[in-house]
């Protein structure tokens, strides 16, 4: 069975984006982006909801000099792709599929019948699985900035049970925290 994983690069305060919707505090460095990188290999599906989606989608085109995004590029590019959203008319990468409803149980299928792990990506739809508690693992990229509000990485009105199962700080400040959810 495979791992359903979330992964969230977020403020020190807890938040993906500030309160105007800006993210460009979280763009990884290189040696941070490396890391991702392997992170994300053994993922064979991504679900995402639409504003992630529409954030992920440059990977589809990138054409970026730099060896590590070209290496990101690549590992996007080689996975599937479910996209949930009521208001997208249609997908614009190859090997995605549109689904008007998240459906636990479809995902439940979903992780039984994968021979490698799930990602989901957008703290949306990521609360949606947590409170399915379809959700395995989950991996923060804590960024030394508070932006004082905006999109919460995780559920504000769920309560998860944490595990720290691995740590890694970095020298530009960031520090990678894995979690397994615990019952």
């Amino acid at each position: 069975m495979a791992n359903l994983i979330y992964s969230a690069i977020t403020s020190l305060d807890g938040f993906t984006t500030d309160r105007n919707g800006d993210f460009s505090w979280a763009a990884p460095d290189e040696e941070v982006h490396a890391f991702v990188n392997d992170l994300e290999r053994p993922v064979g599906t991504y679900l995402y909801g639409r504003r992630m989606y529409e954030t992920m989608v440059y990977w589809e085109t990138a054409s970026d000099e730099h060896t590590v995004s070209r290496d990101y590029a690549a590992i996007w590019q080689a996975a599937d792709k479910i996209v949930y959203s009521s208001t997208l008319d249609a997908v614009a990468s190859a090997r995605t599929r549109l689904e008007r409803t998240f459906d636990p149980d479809a995902v439940r299928r979903l992780k039984s019948s994968a021979d490698r792990d799930l990602g989901i990506g957008g703290p949306t739809l990521a609360a949606a699985a947590f409170a399915a508690g379809l959700v395995d693992q989950c991996q923060l990229f804590l960024n030394p900035v508070t932006v004082g509000g905006g999109t919460p990485a995780l559920p504000p009105d769920q309560r998860l049970n944490l595990h720290l199962v691995d740590e890694r700080r970095f020298p530009n400040g960031v520090v990678y925290l894995r979690y397994q959810l615990v019952d």
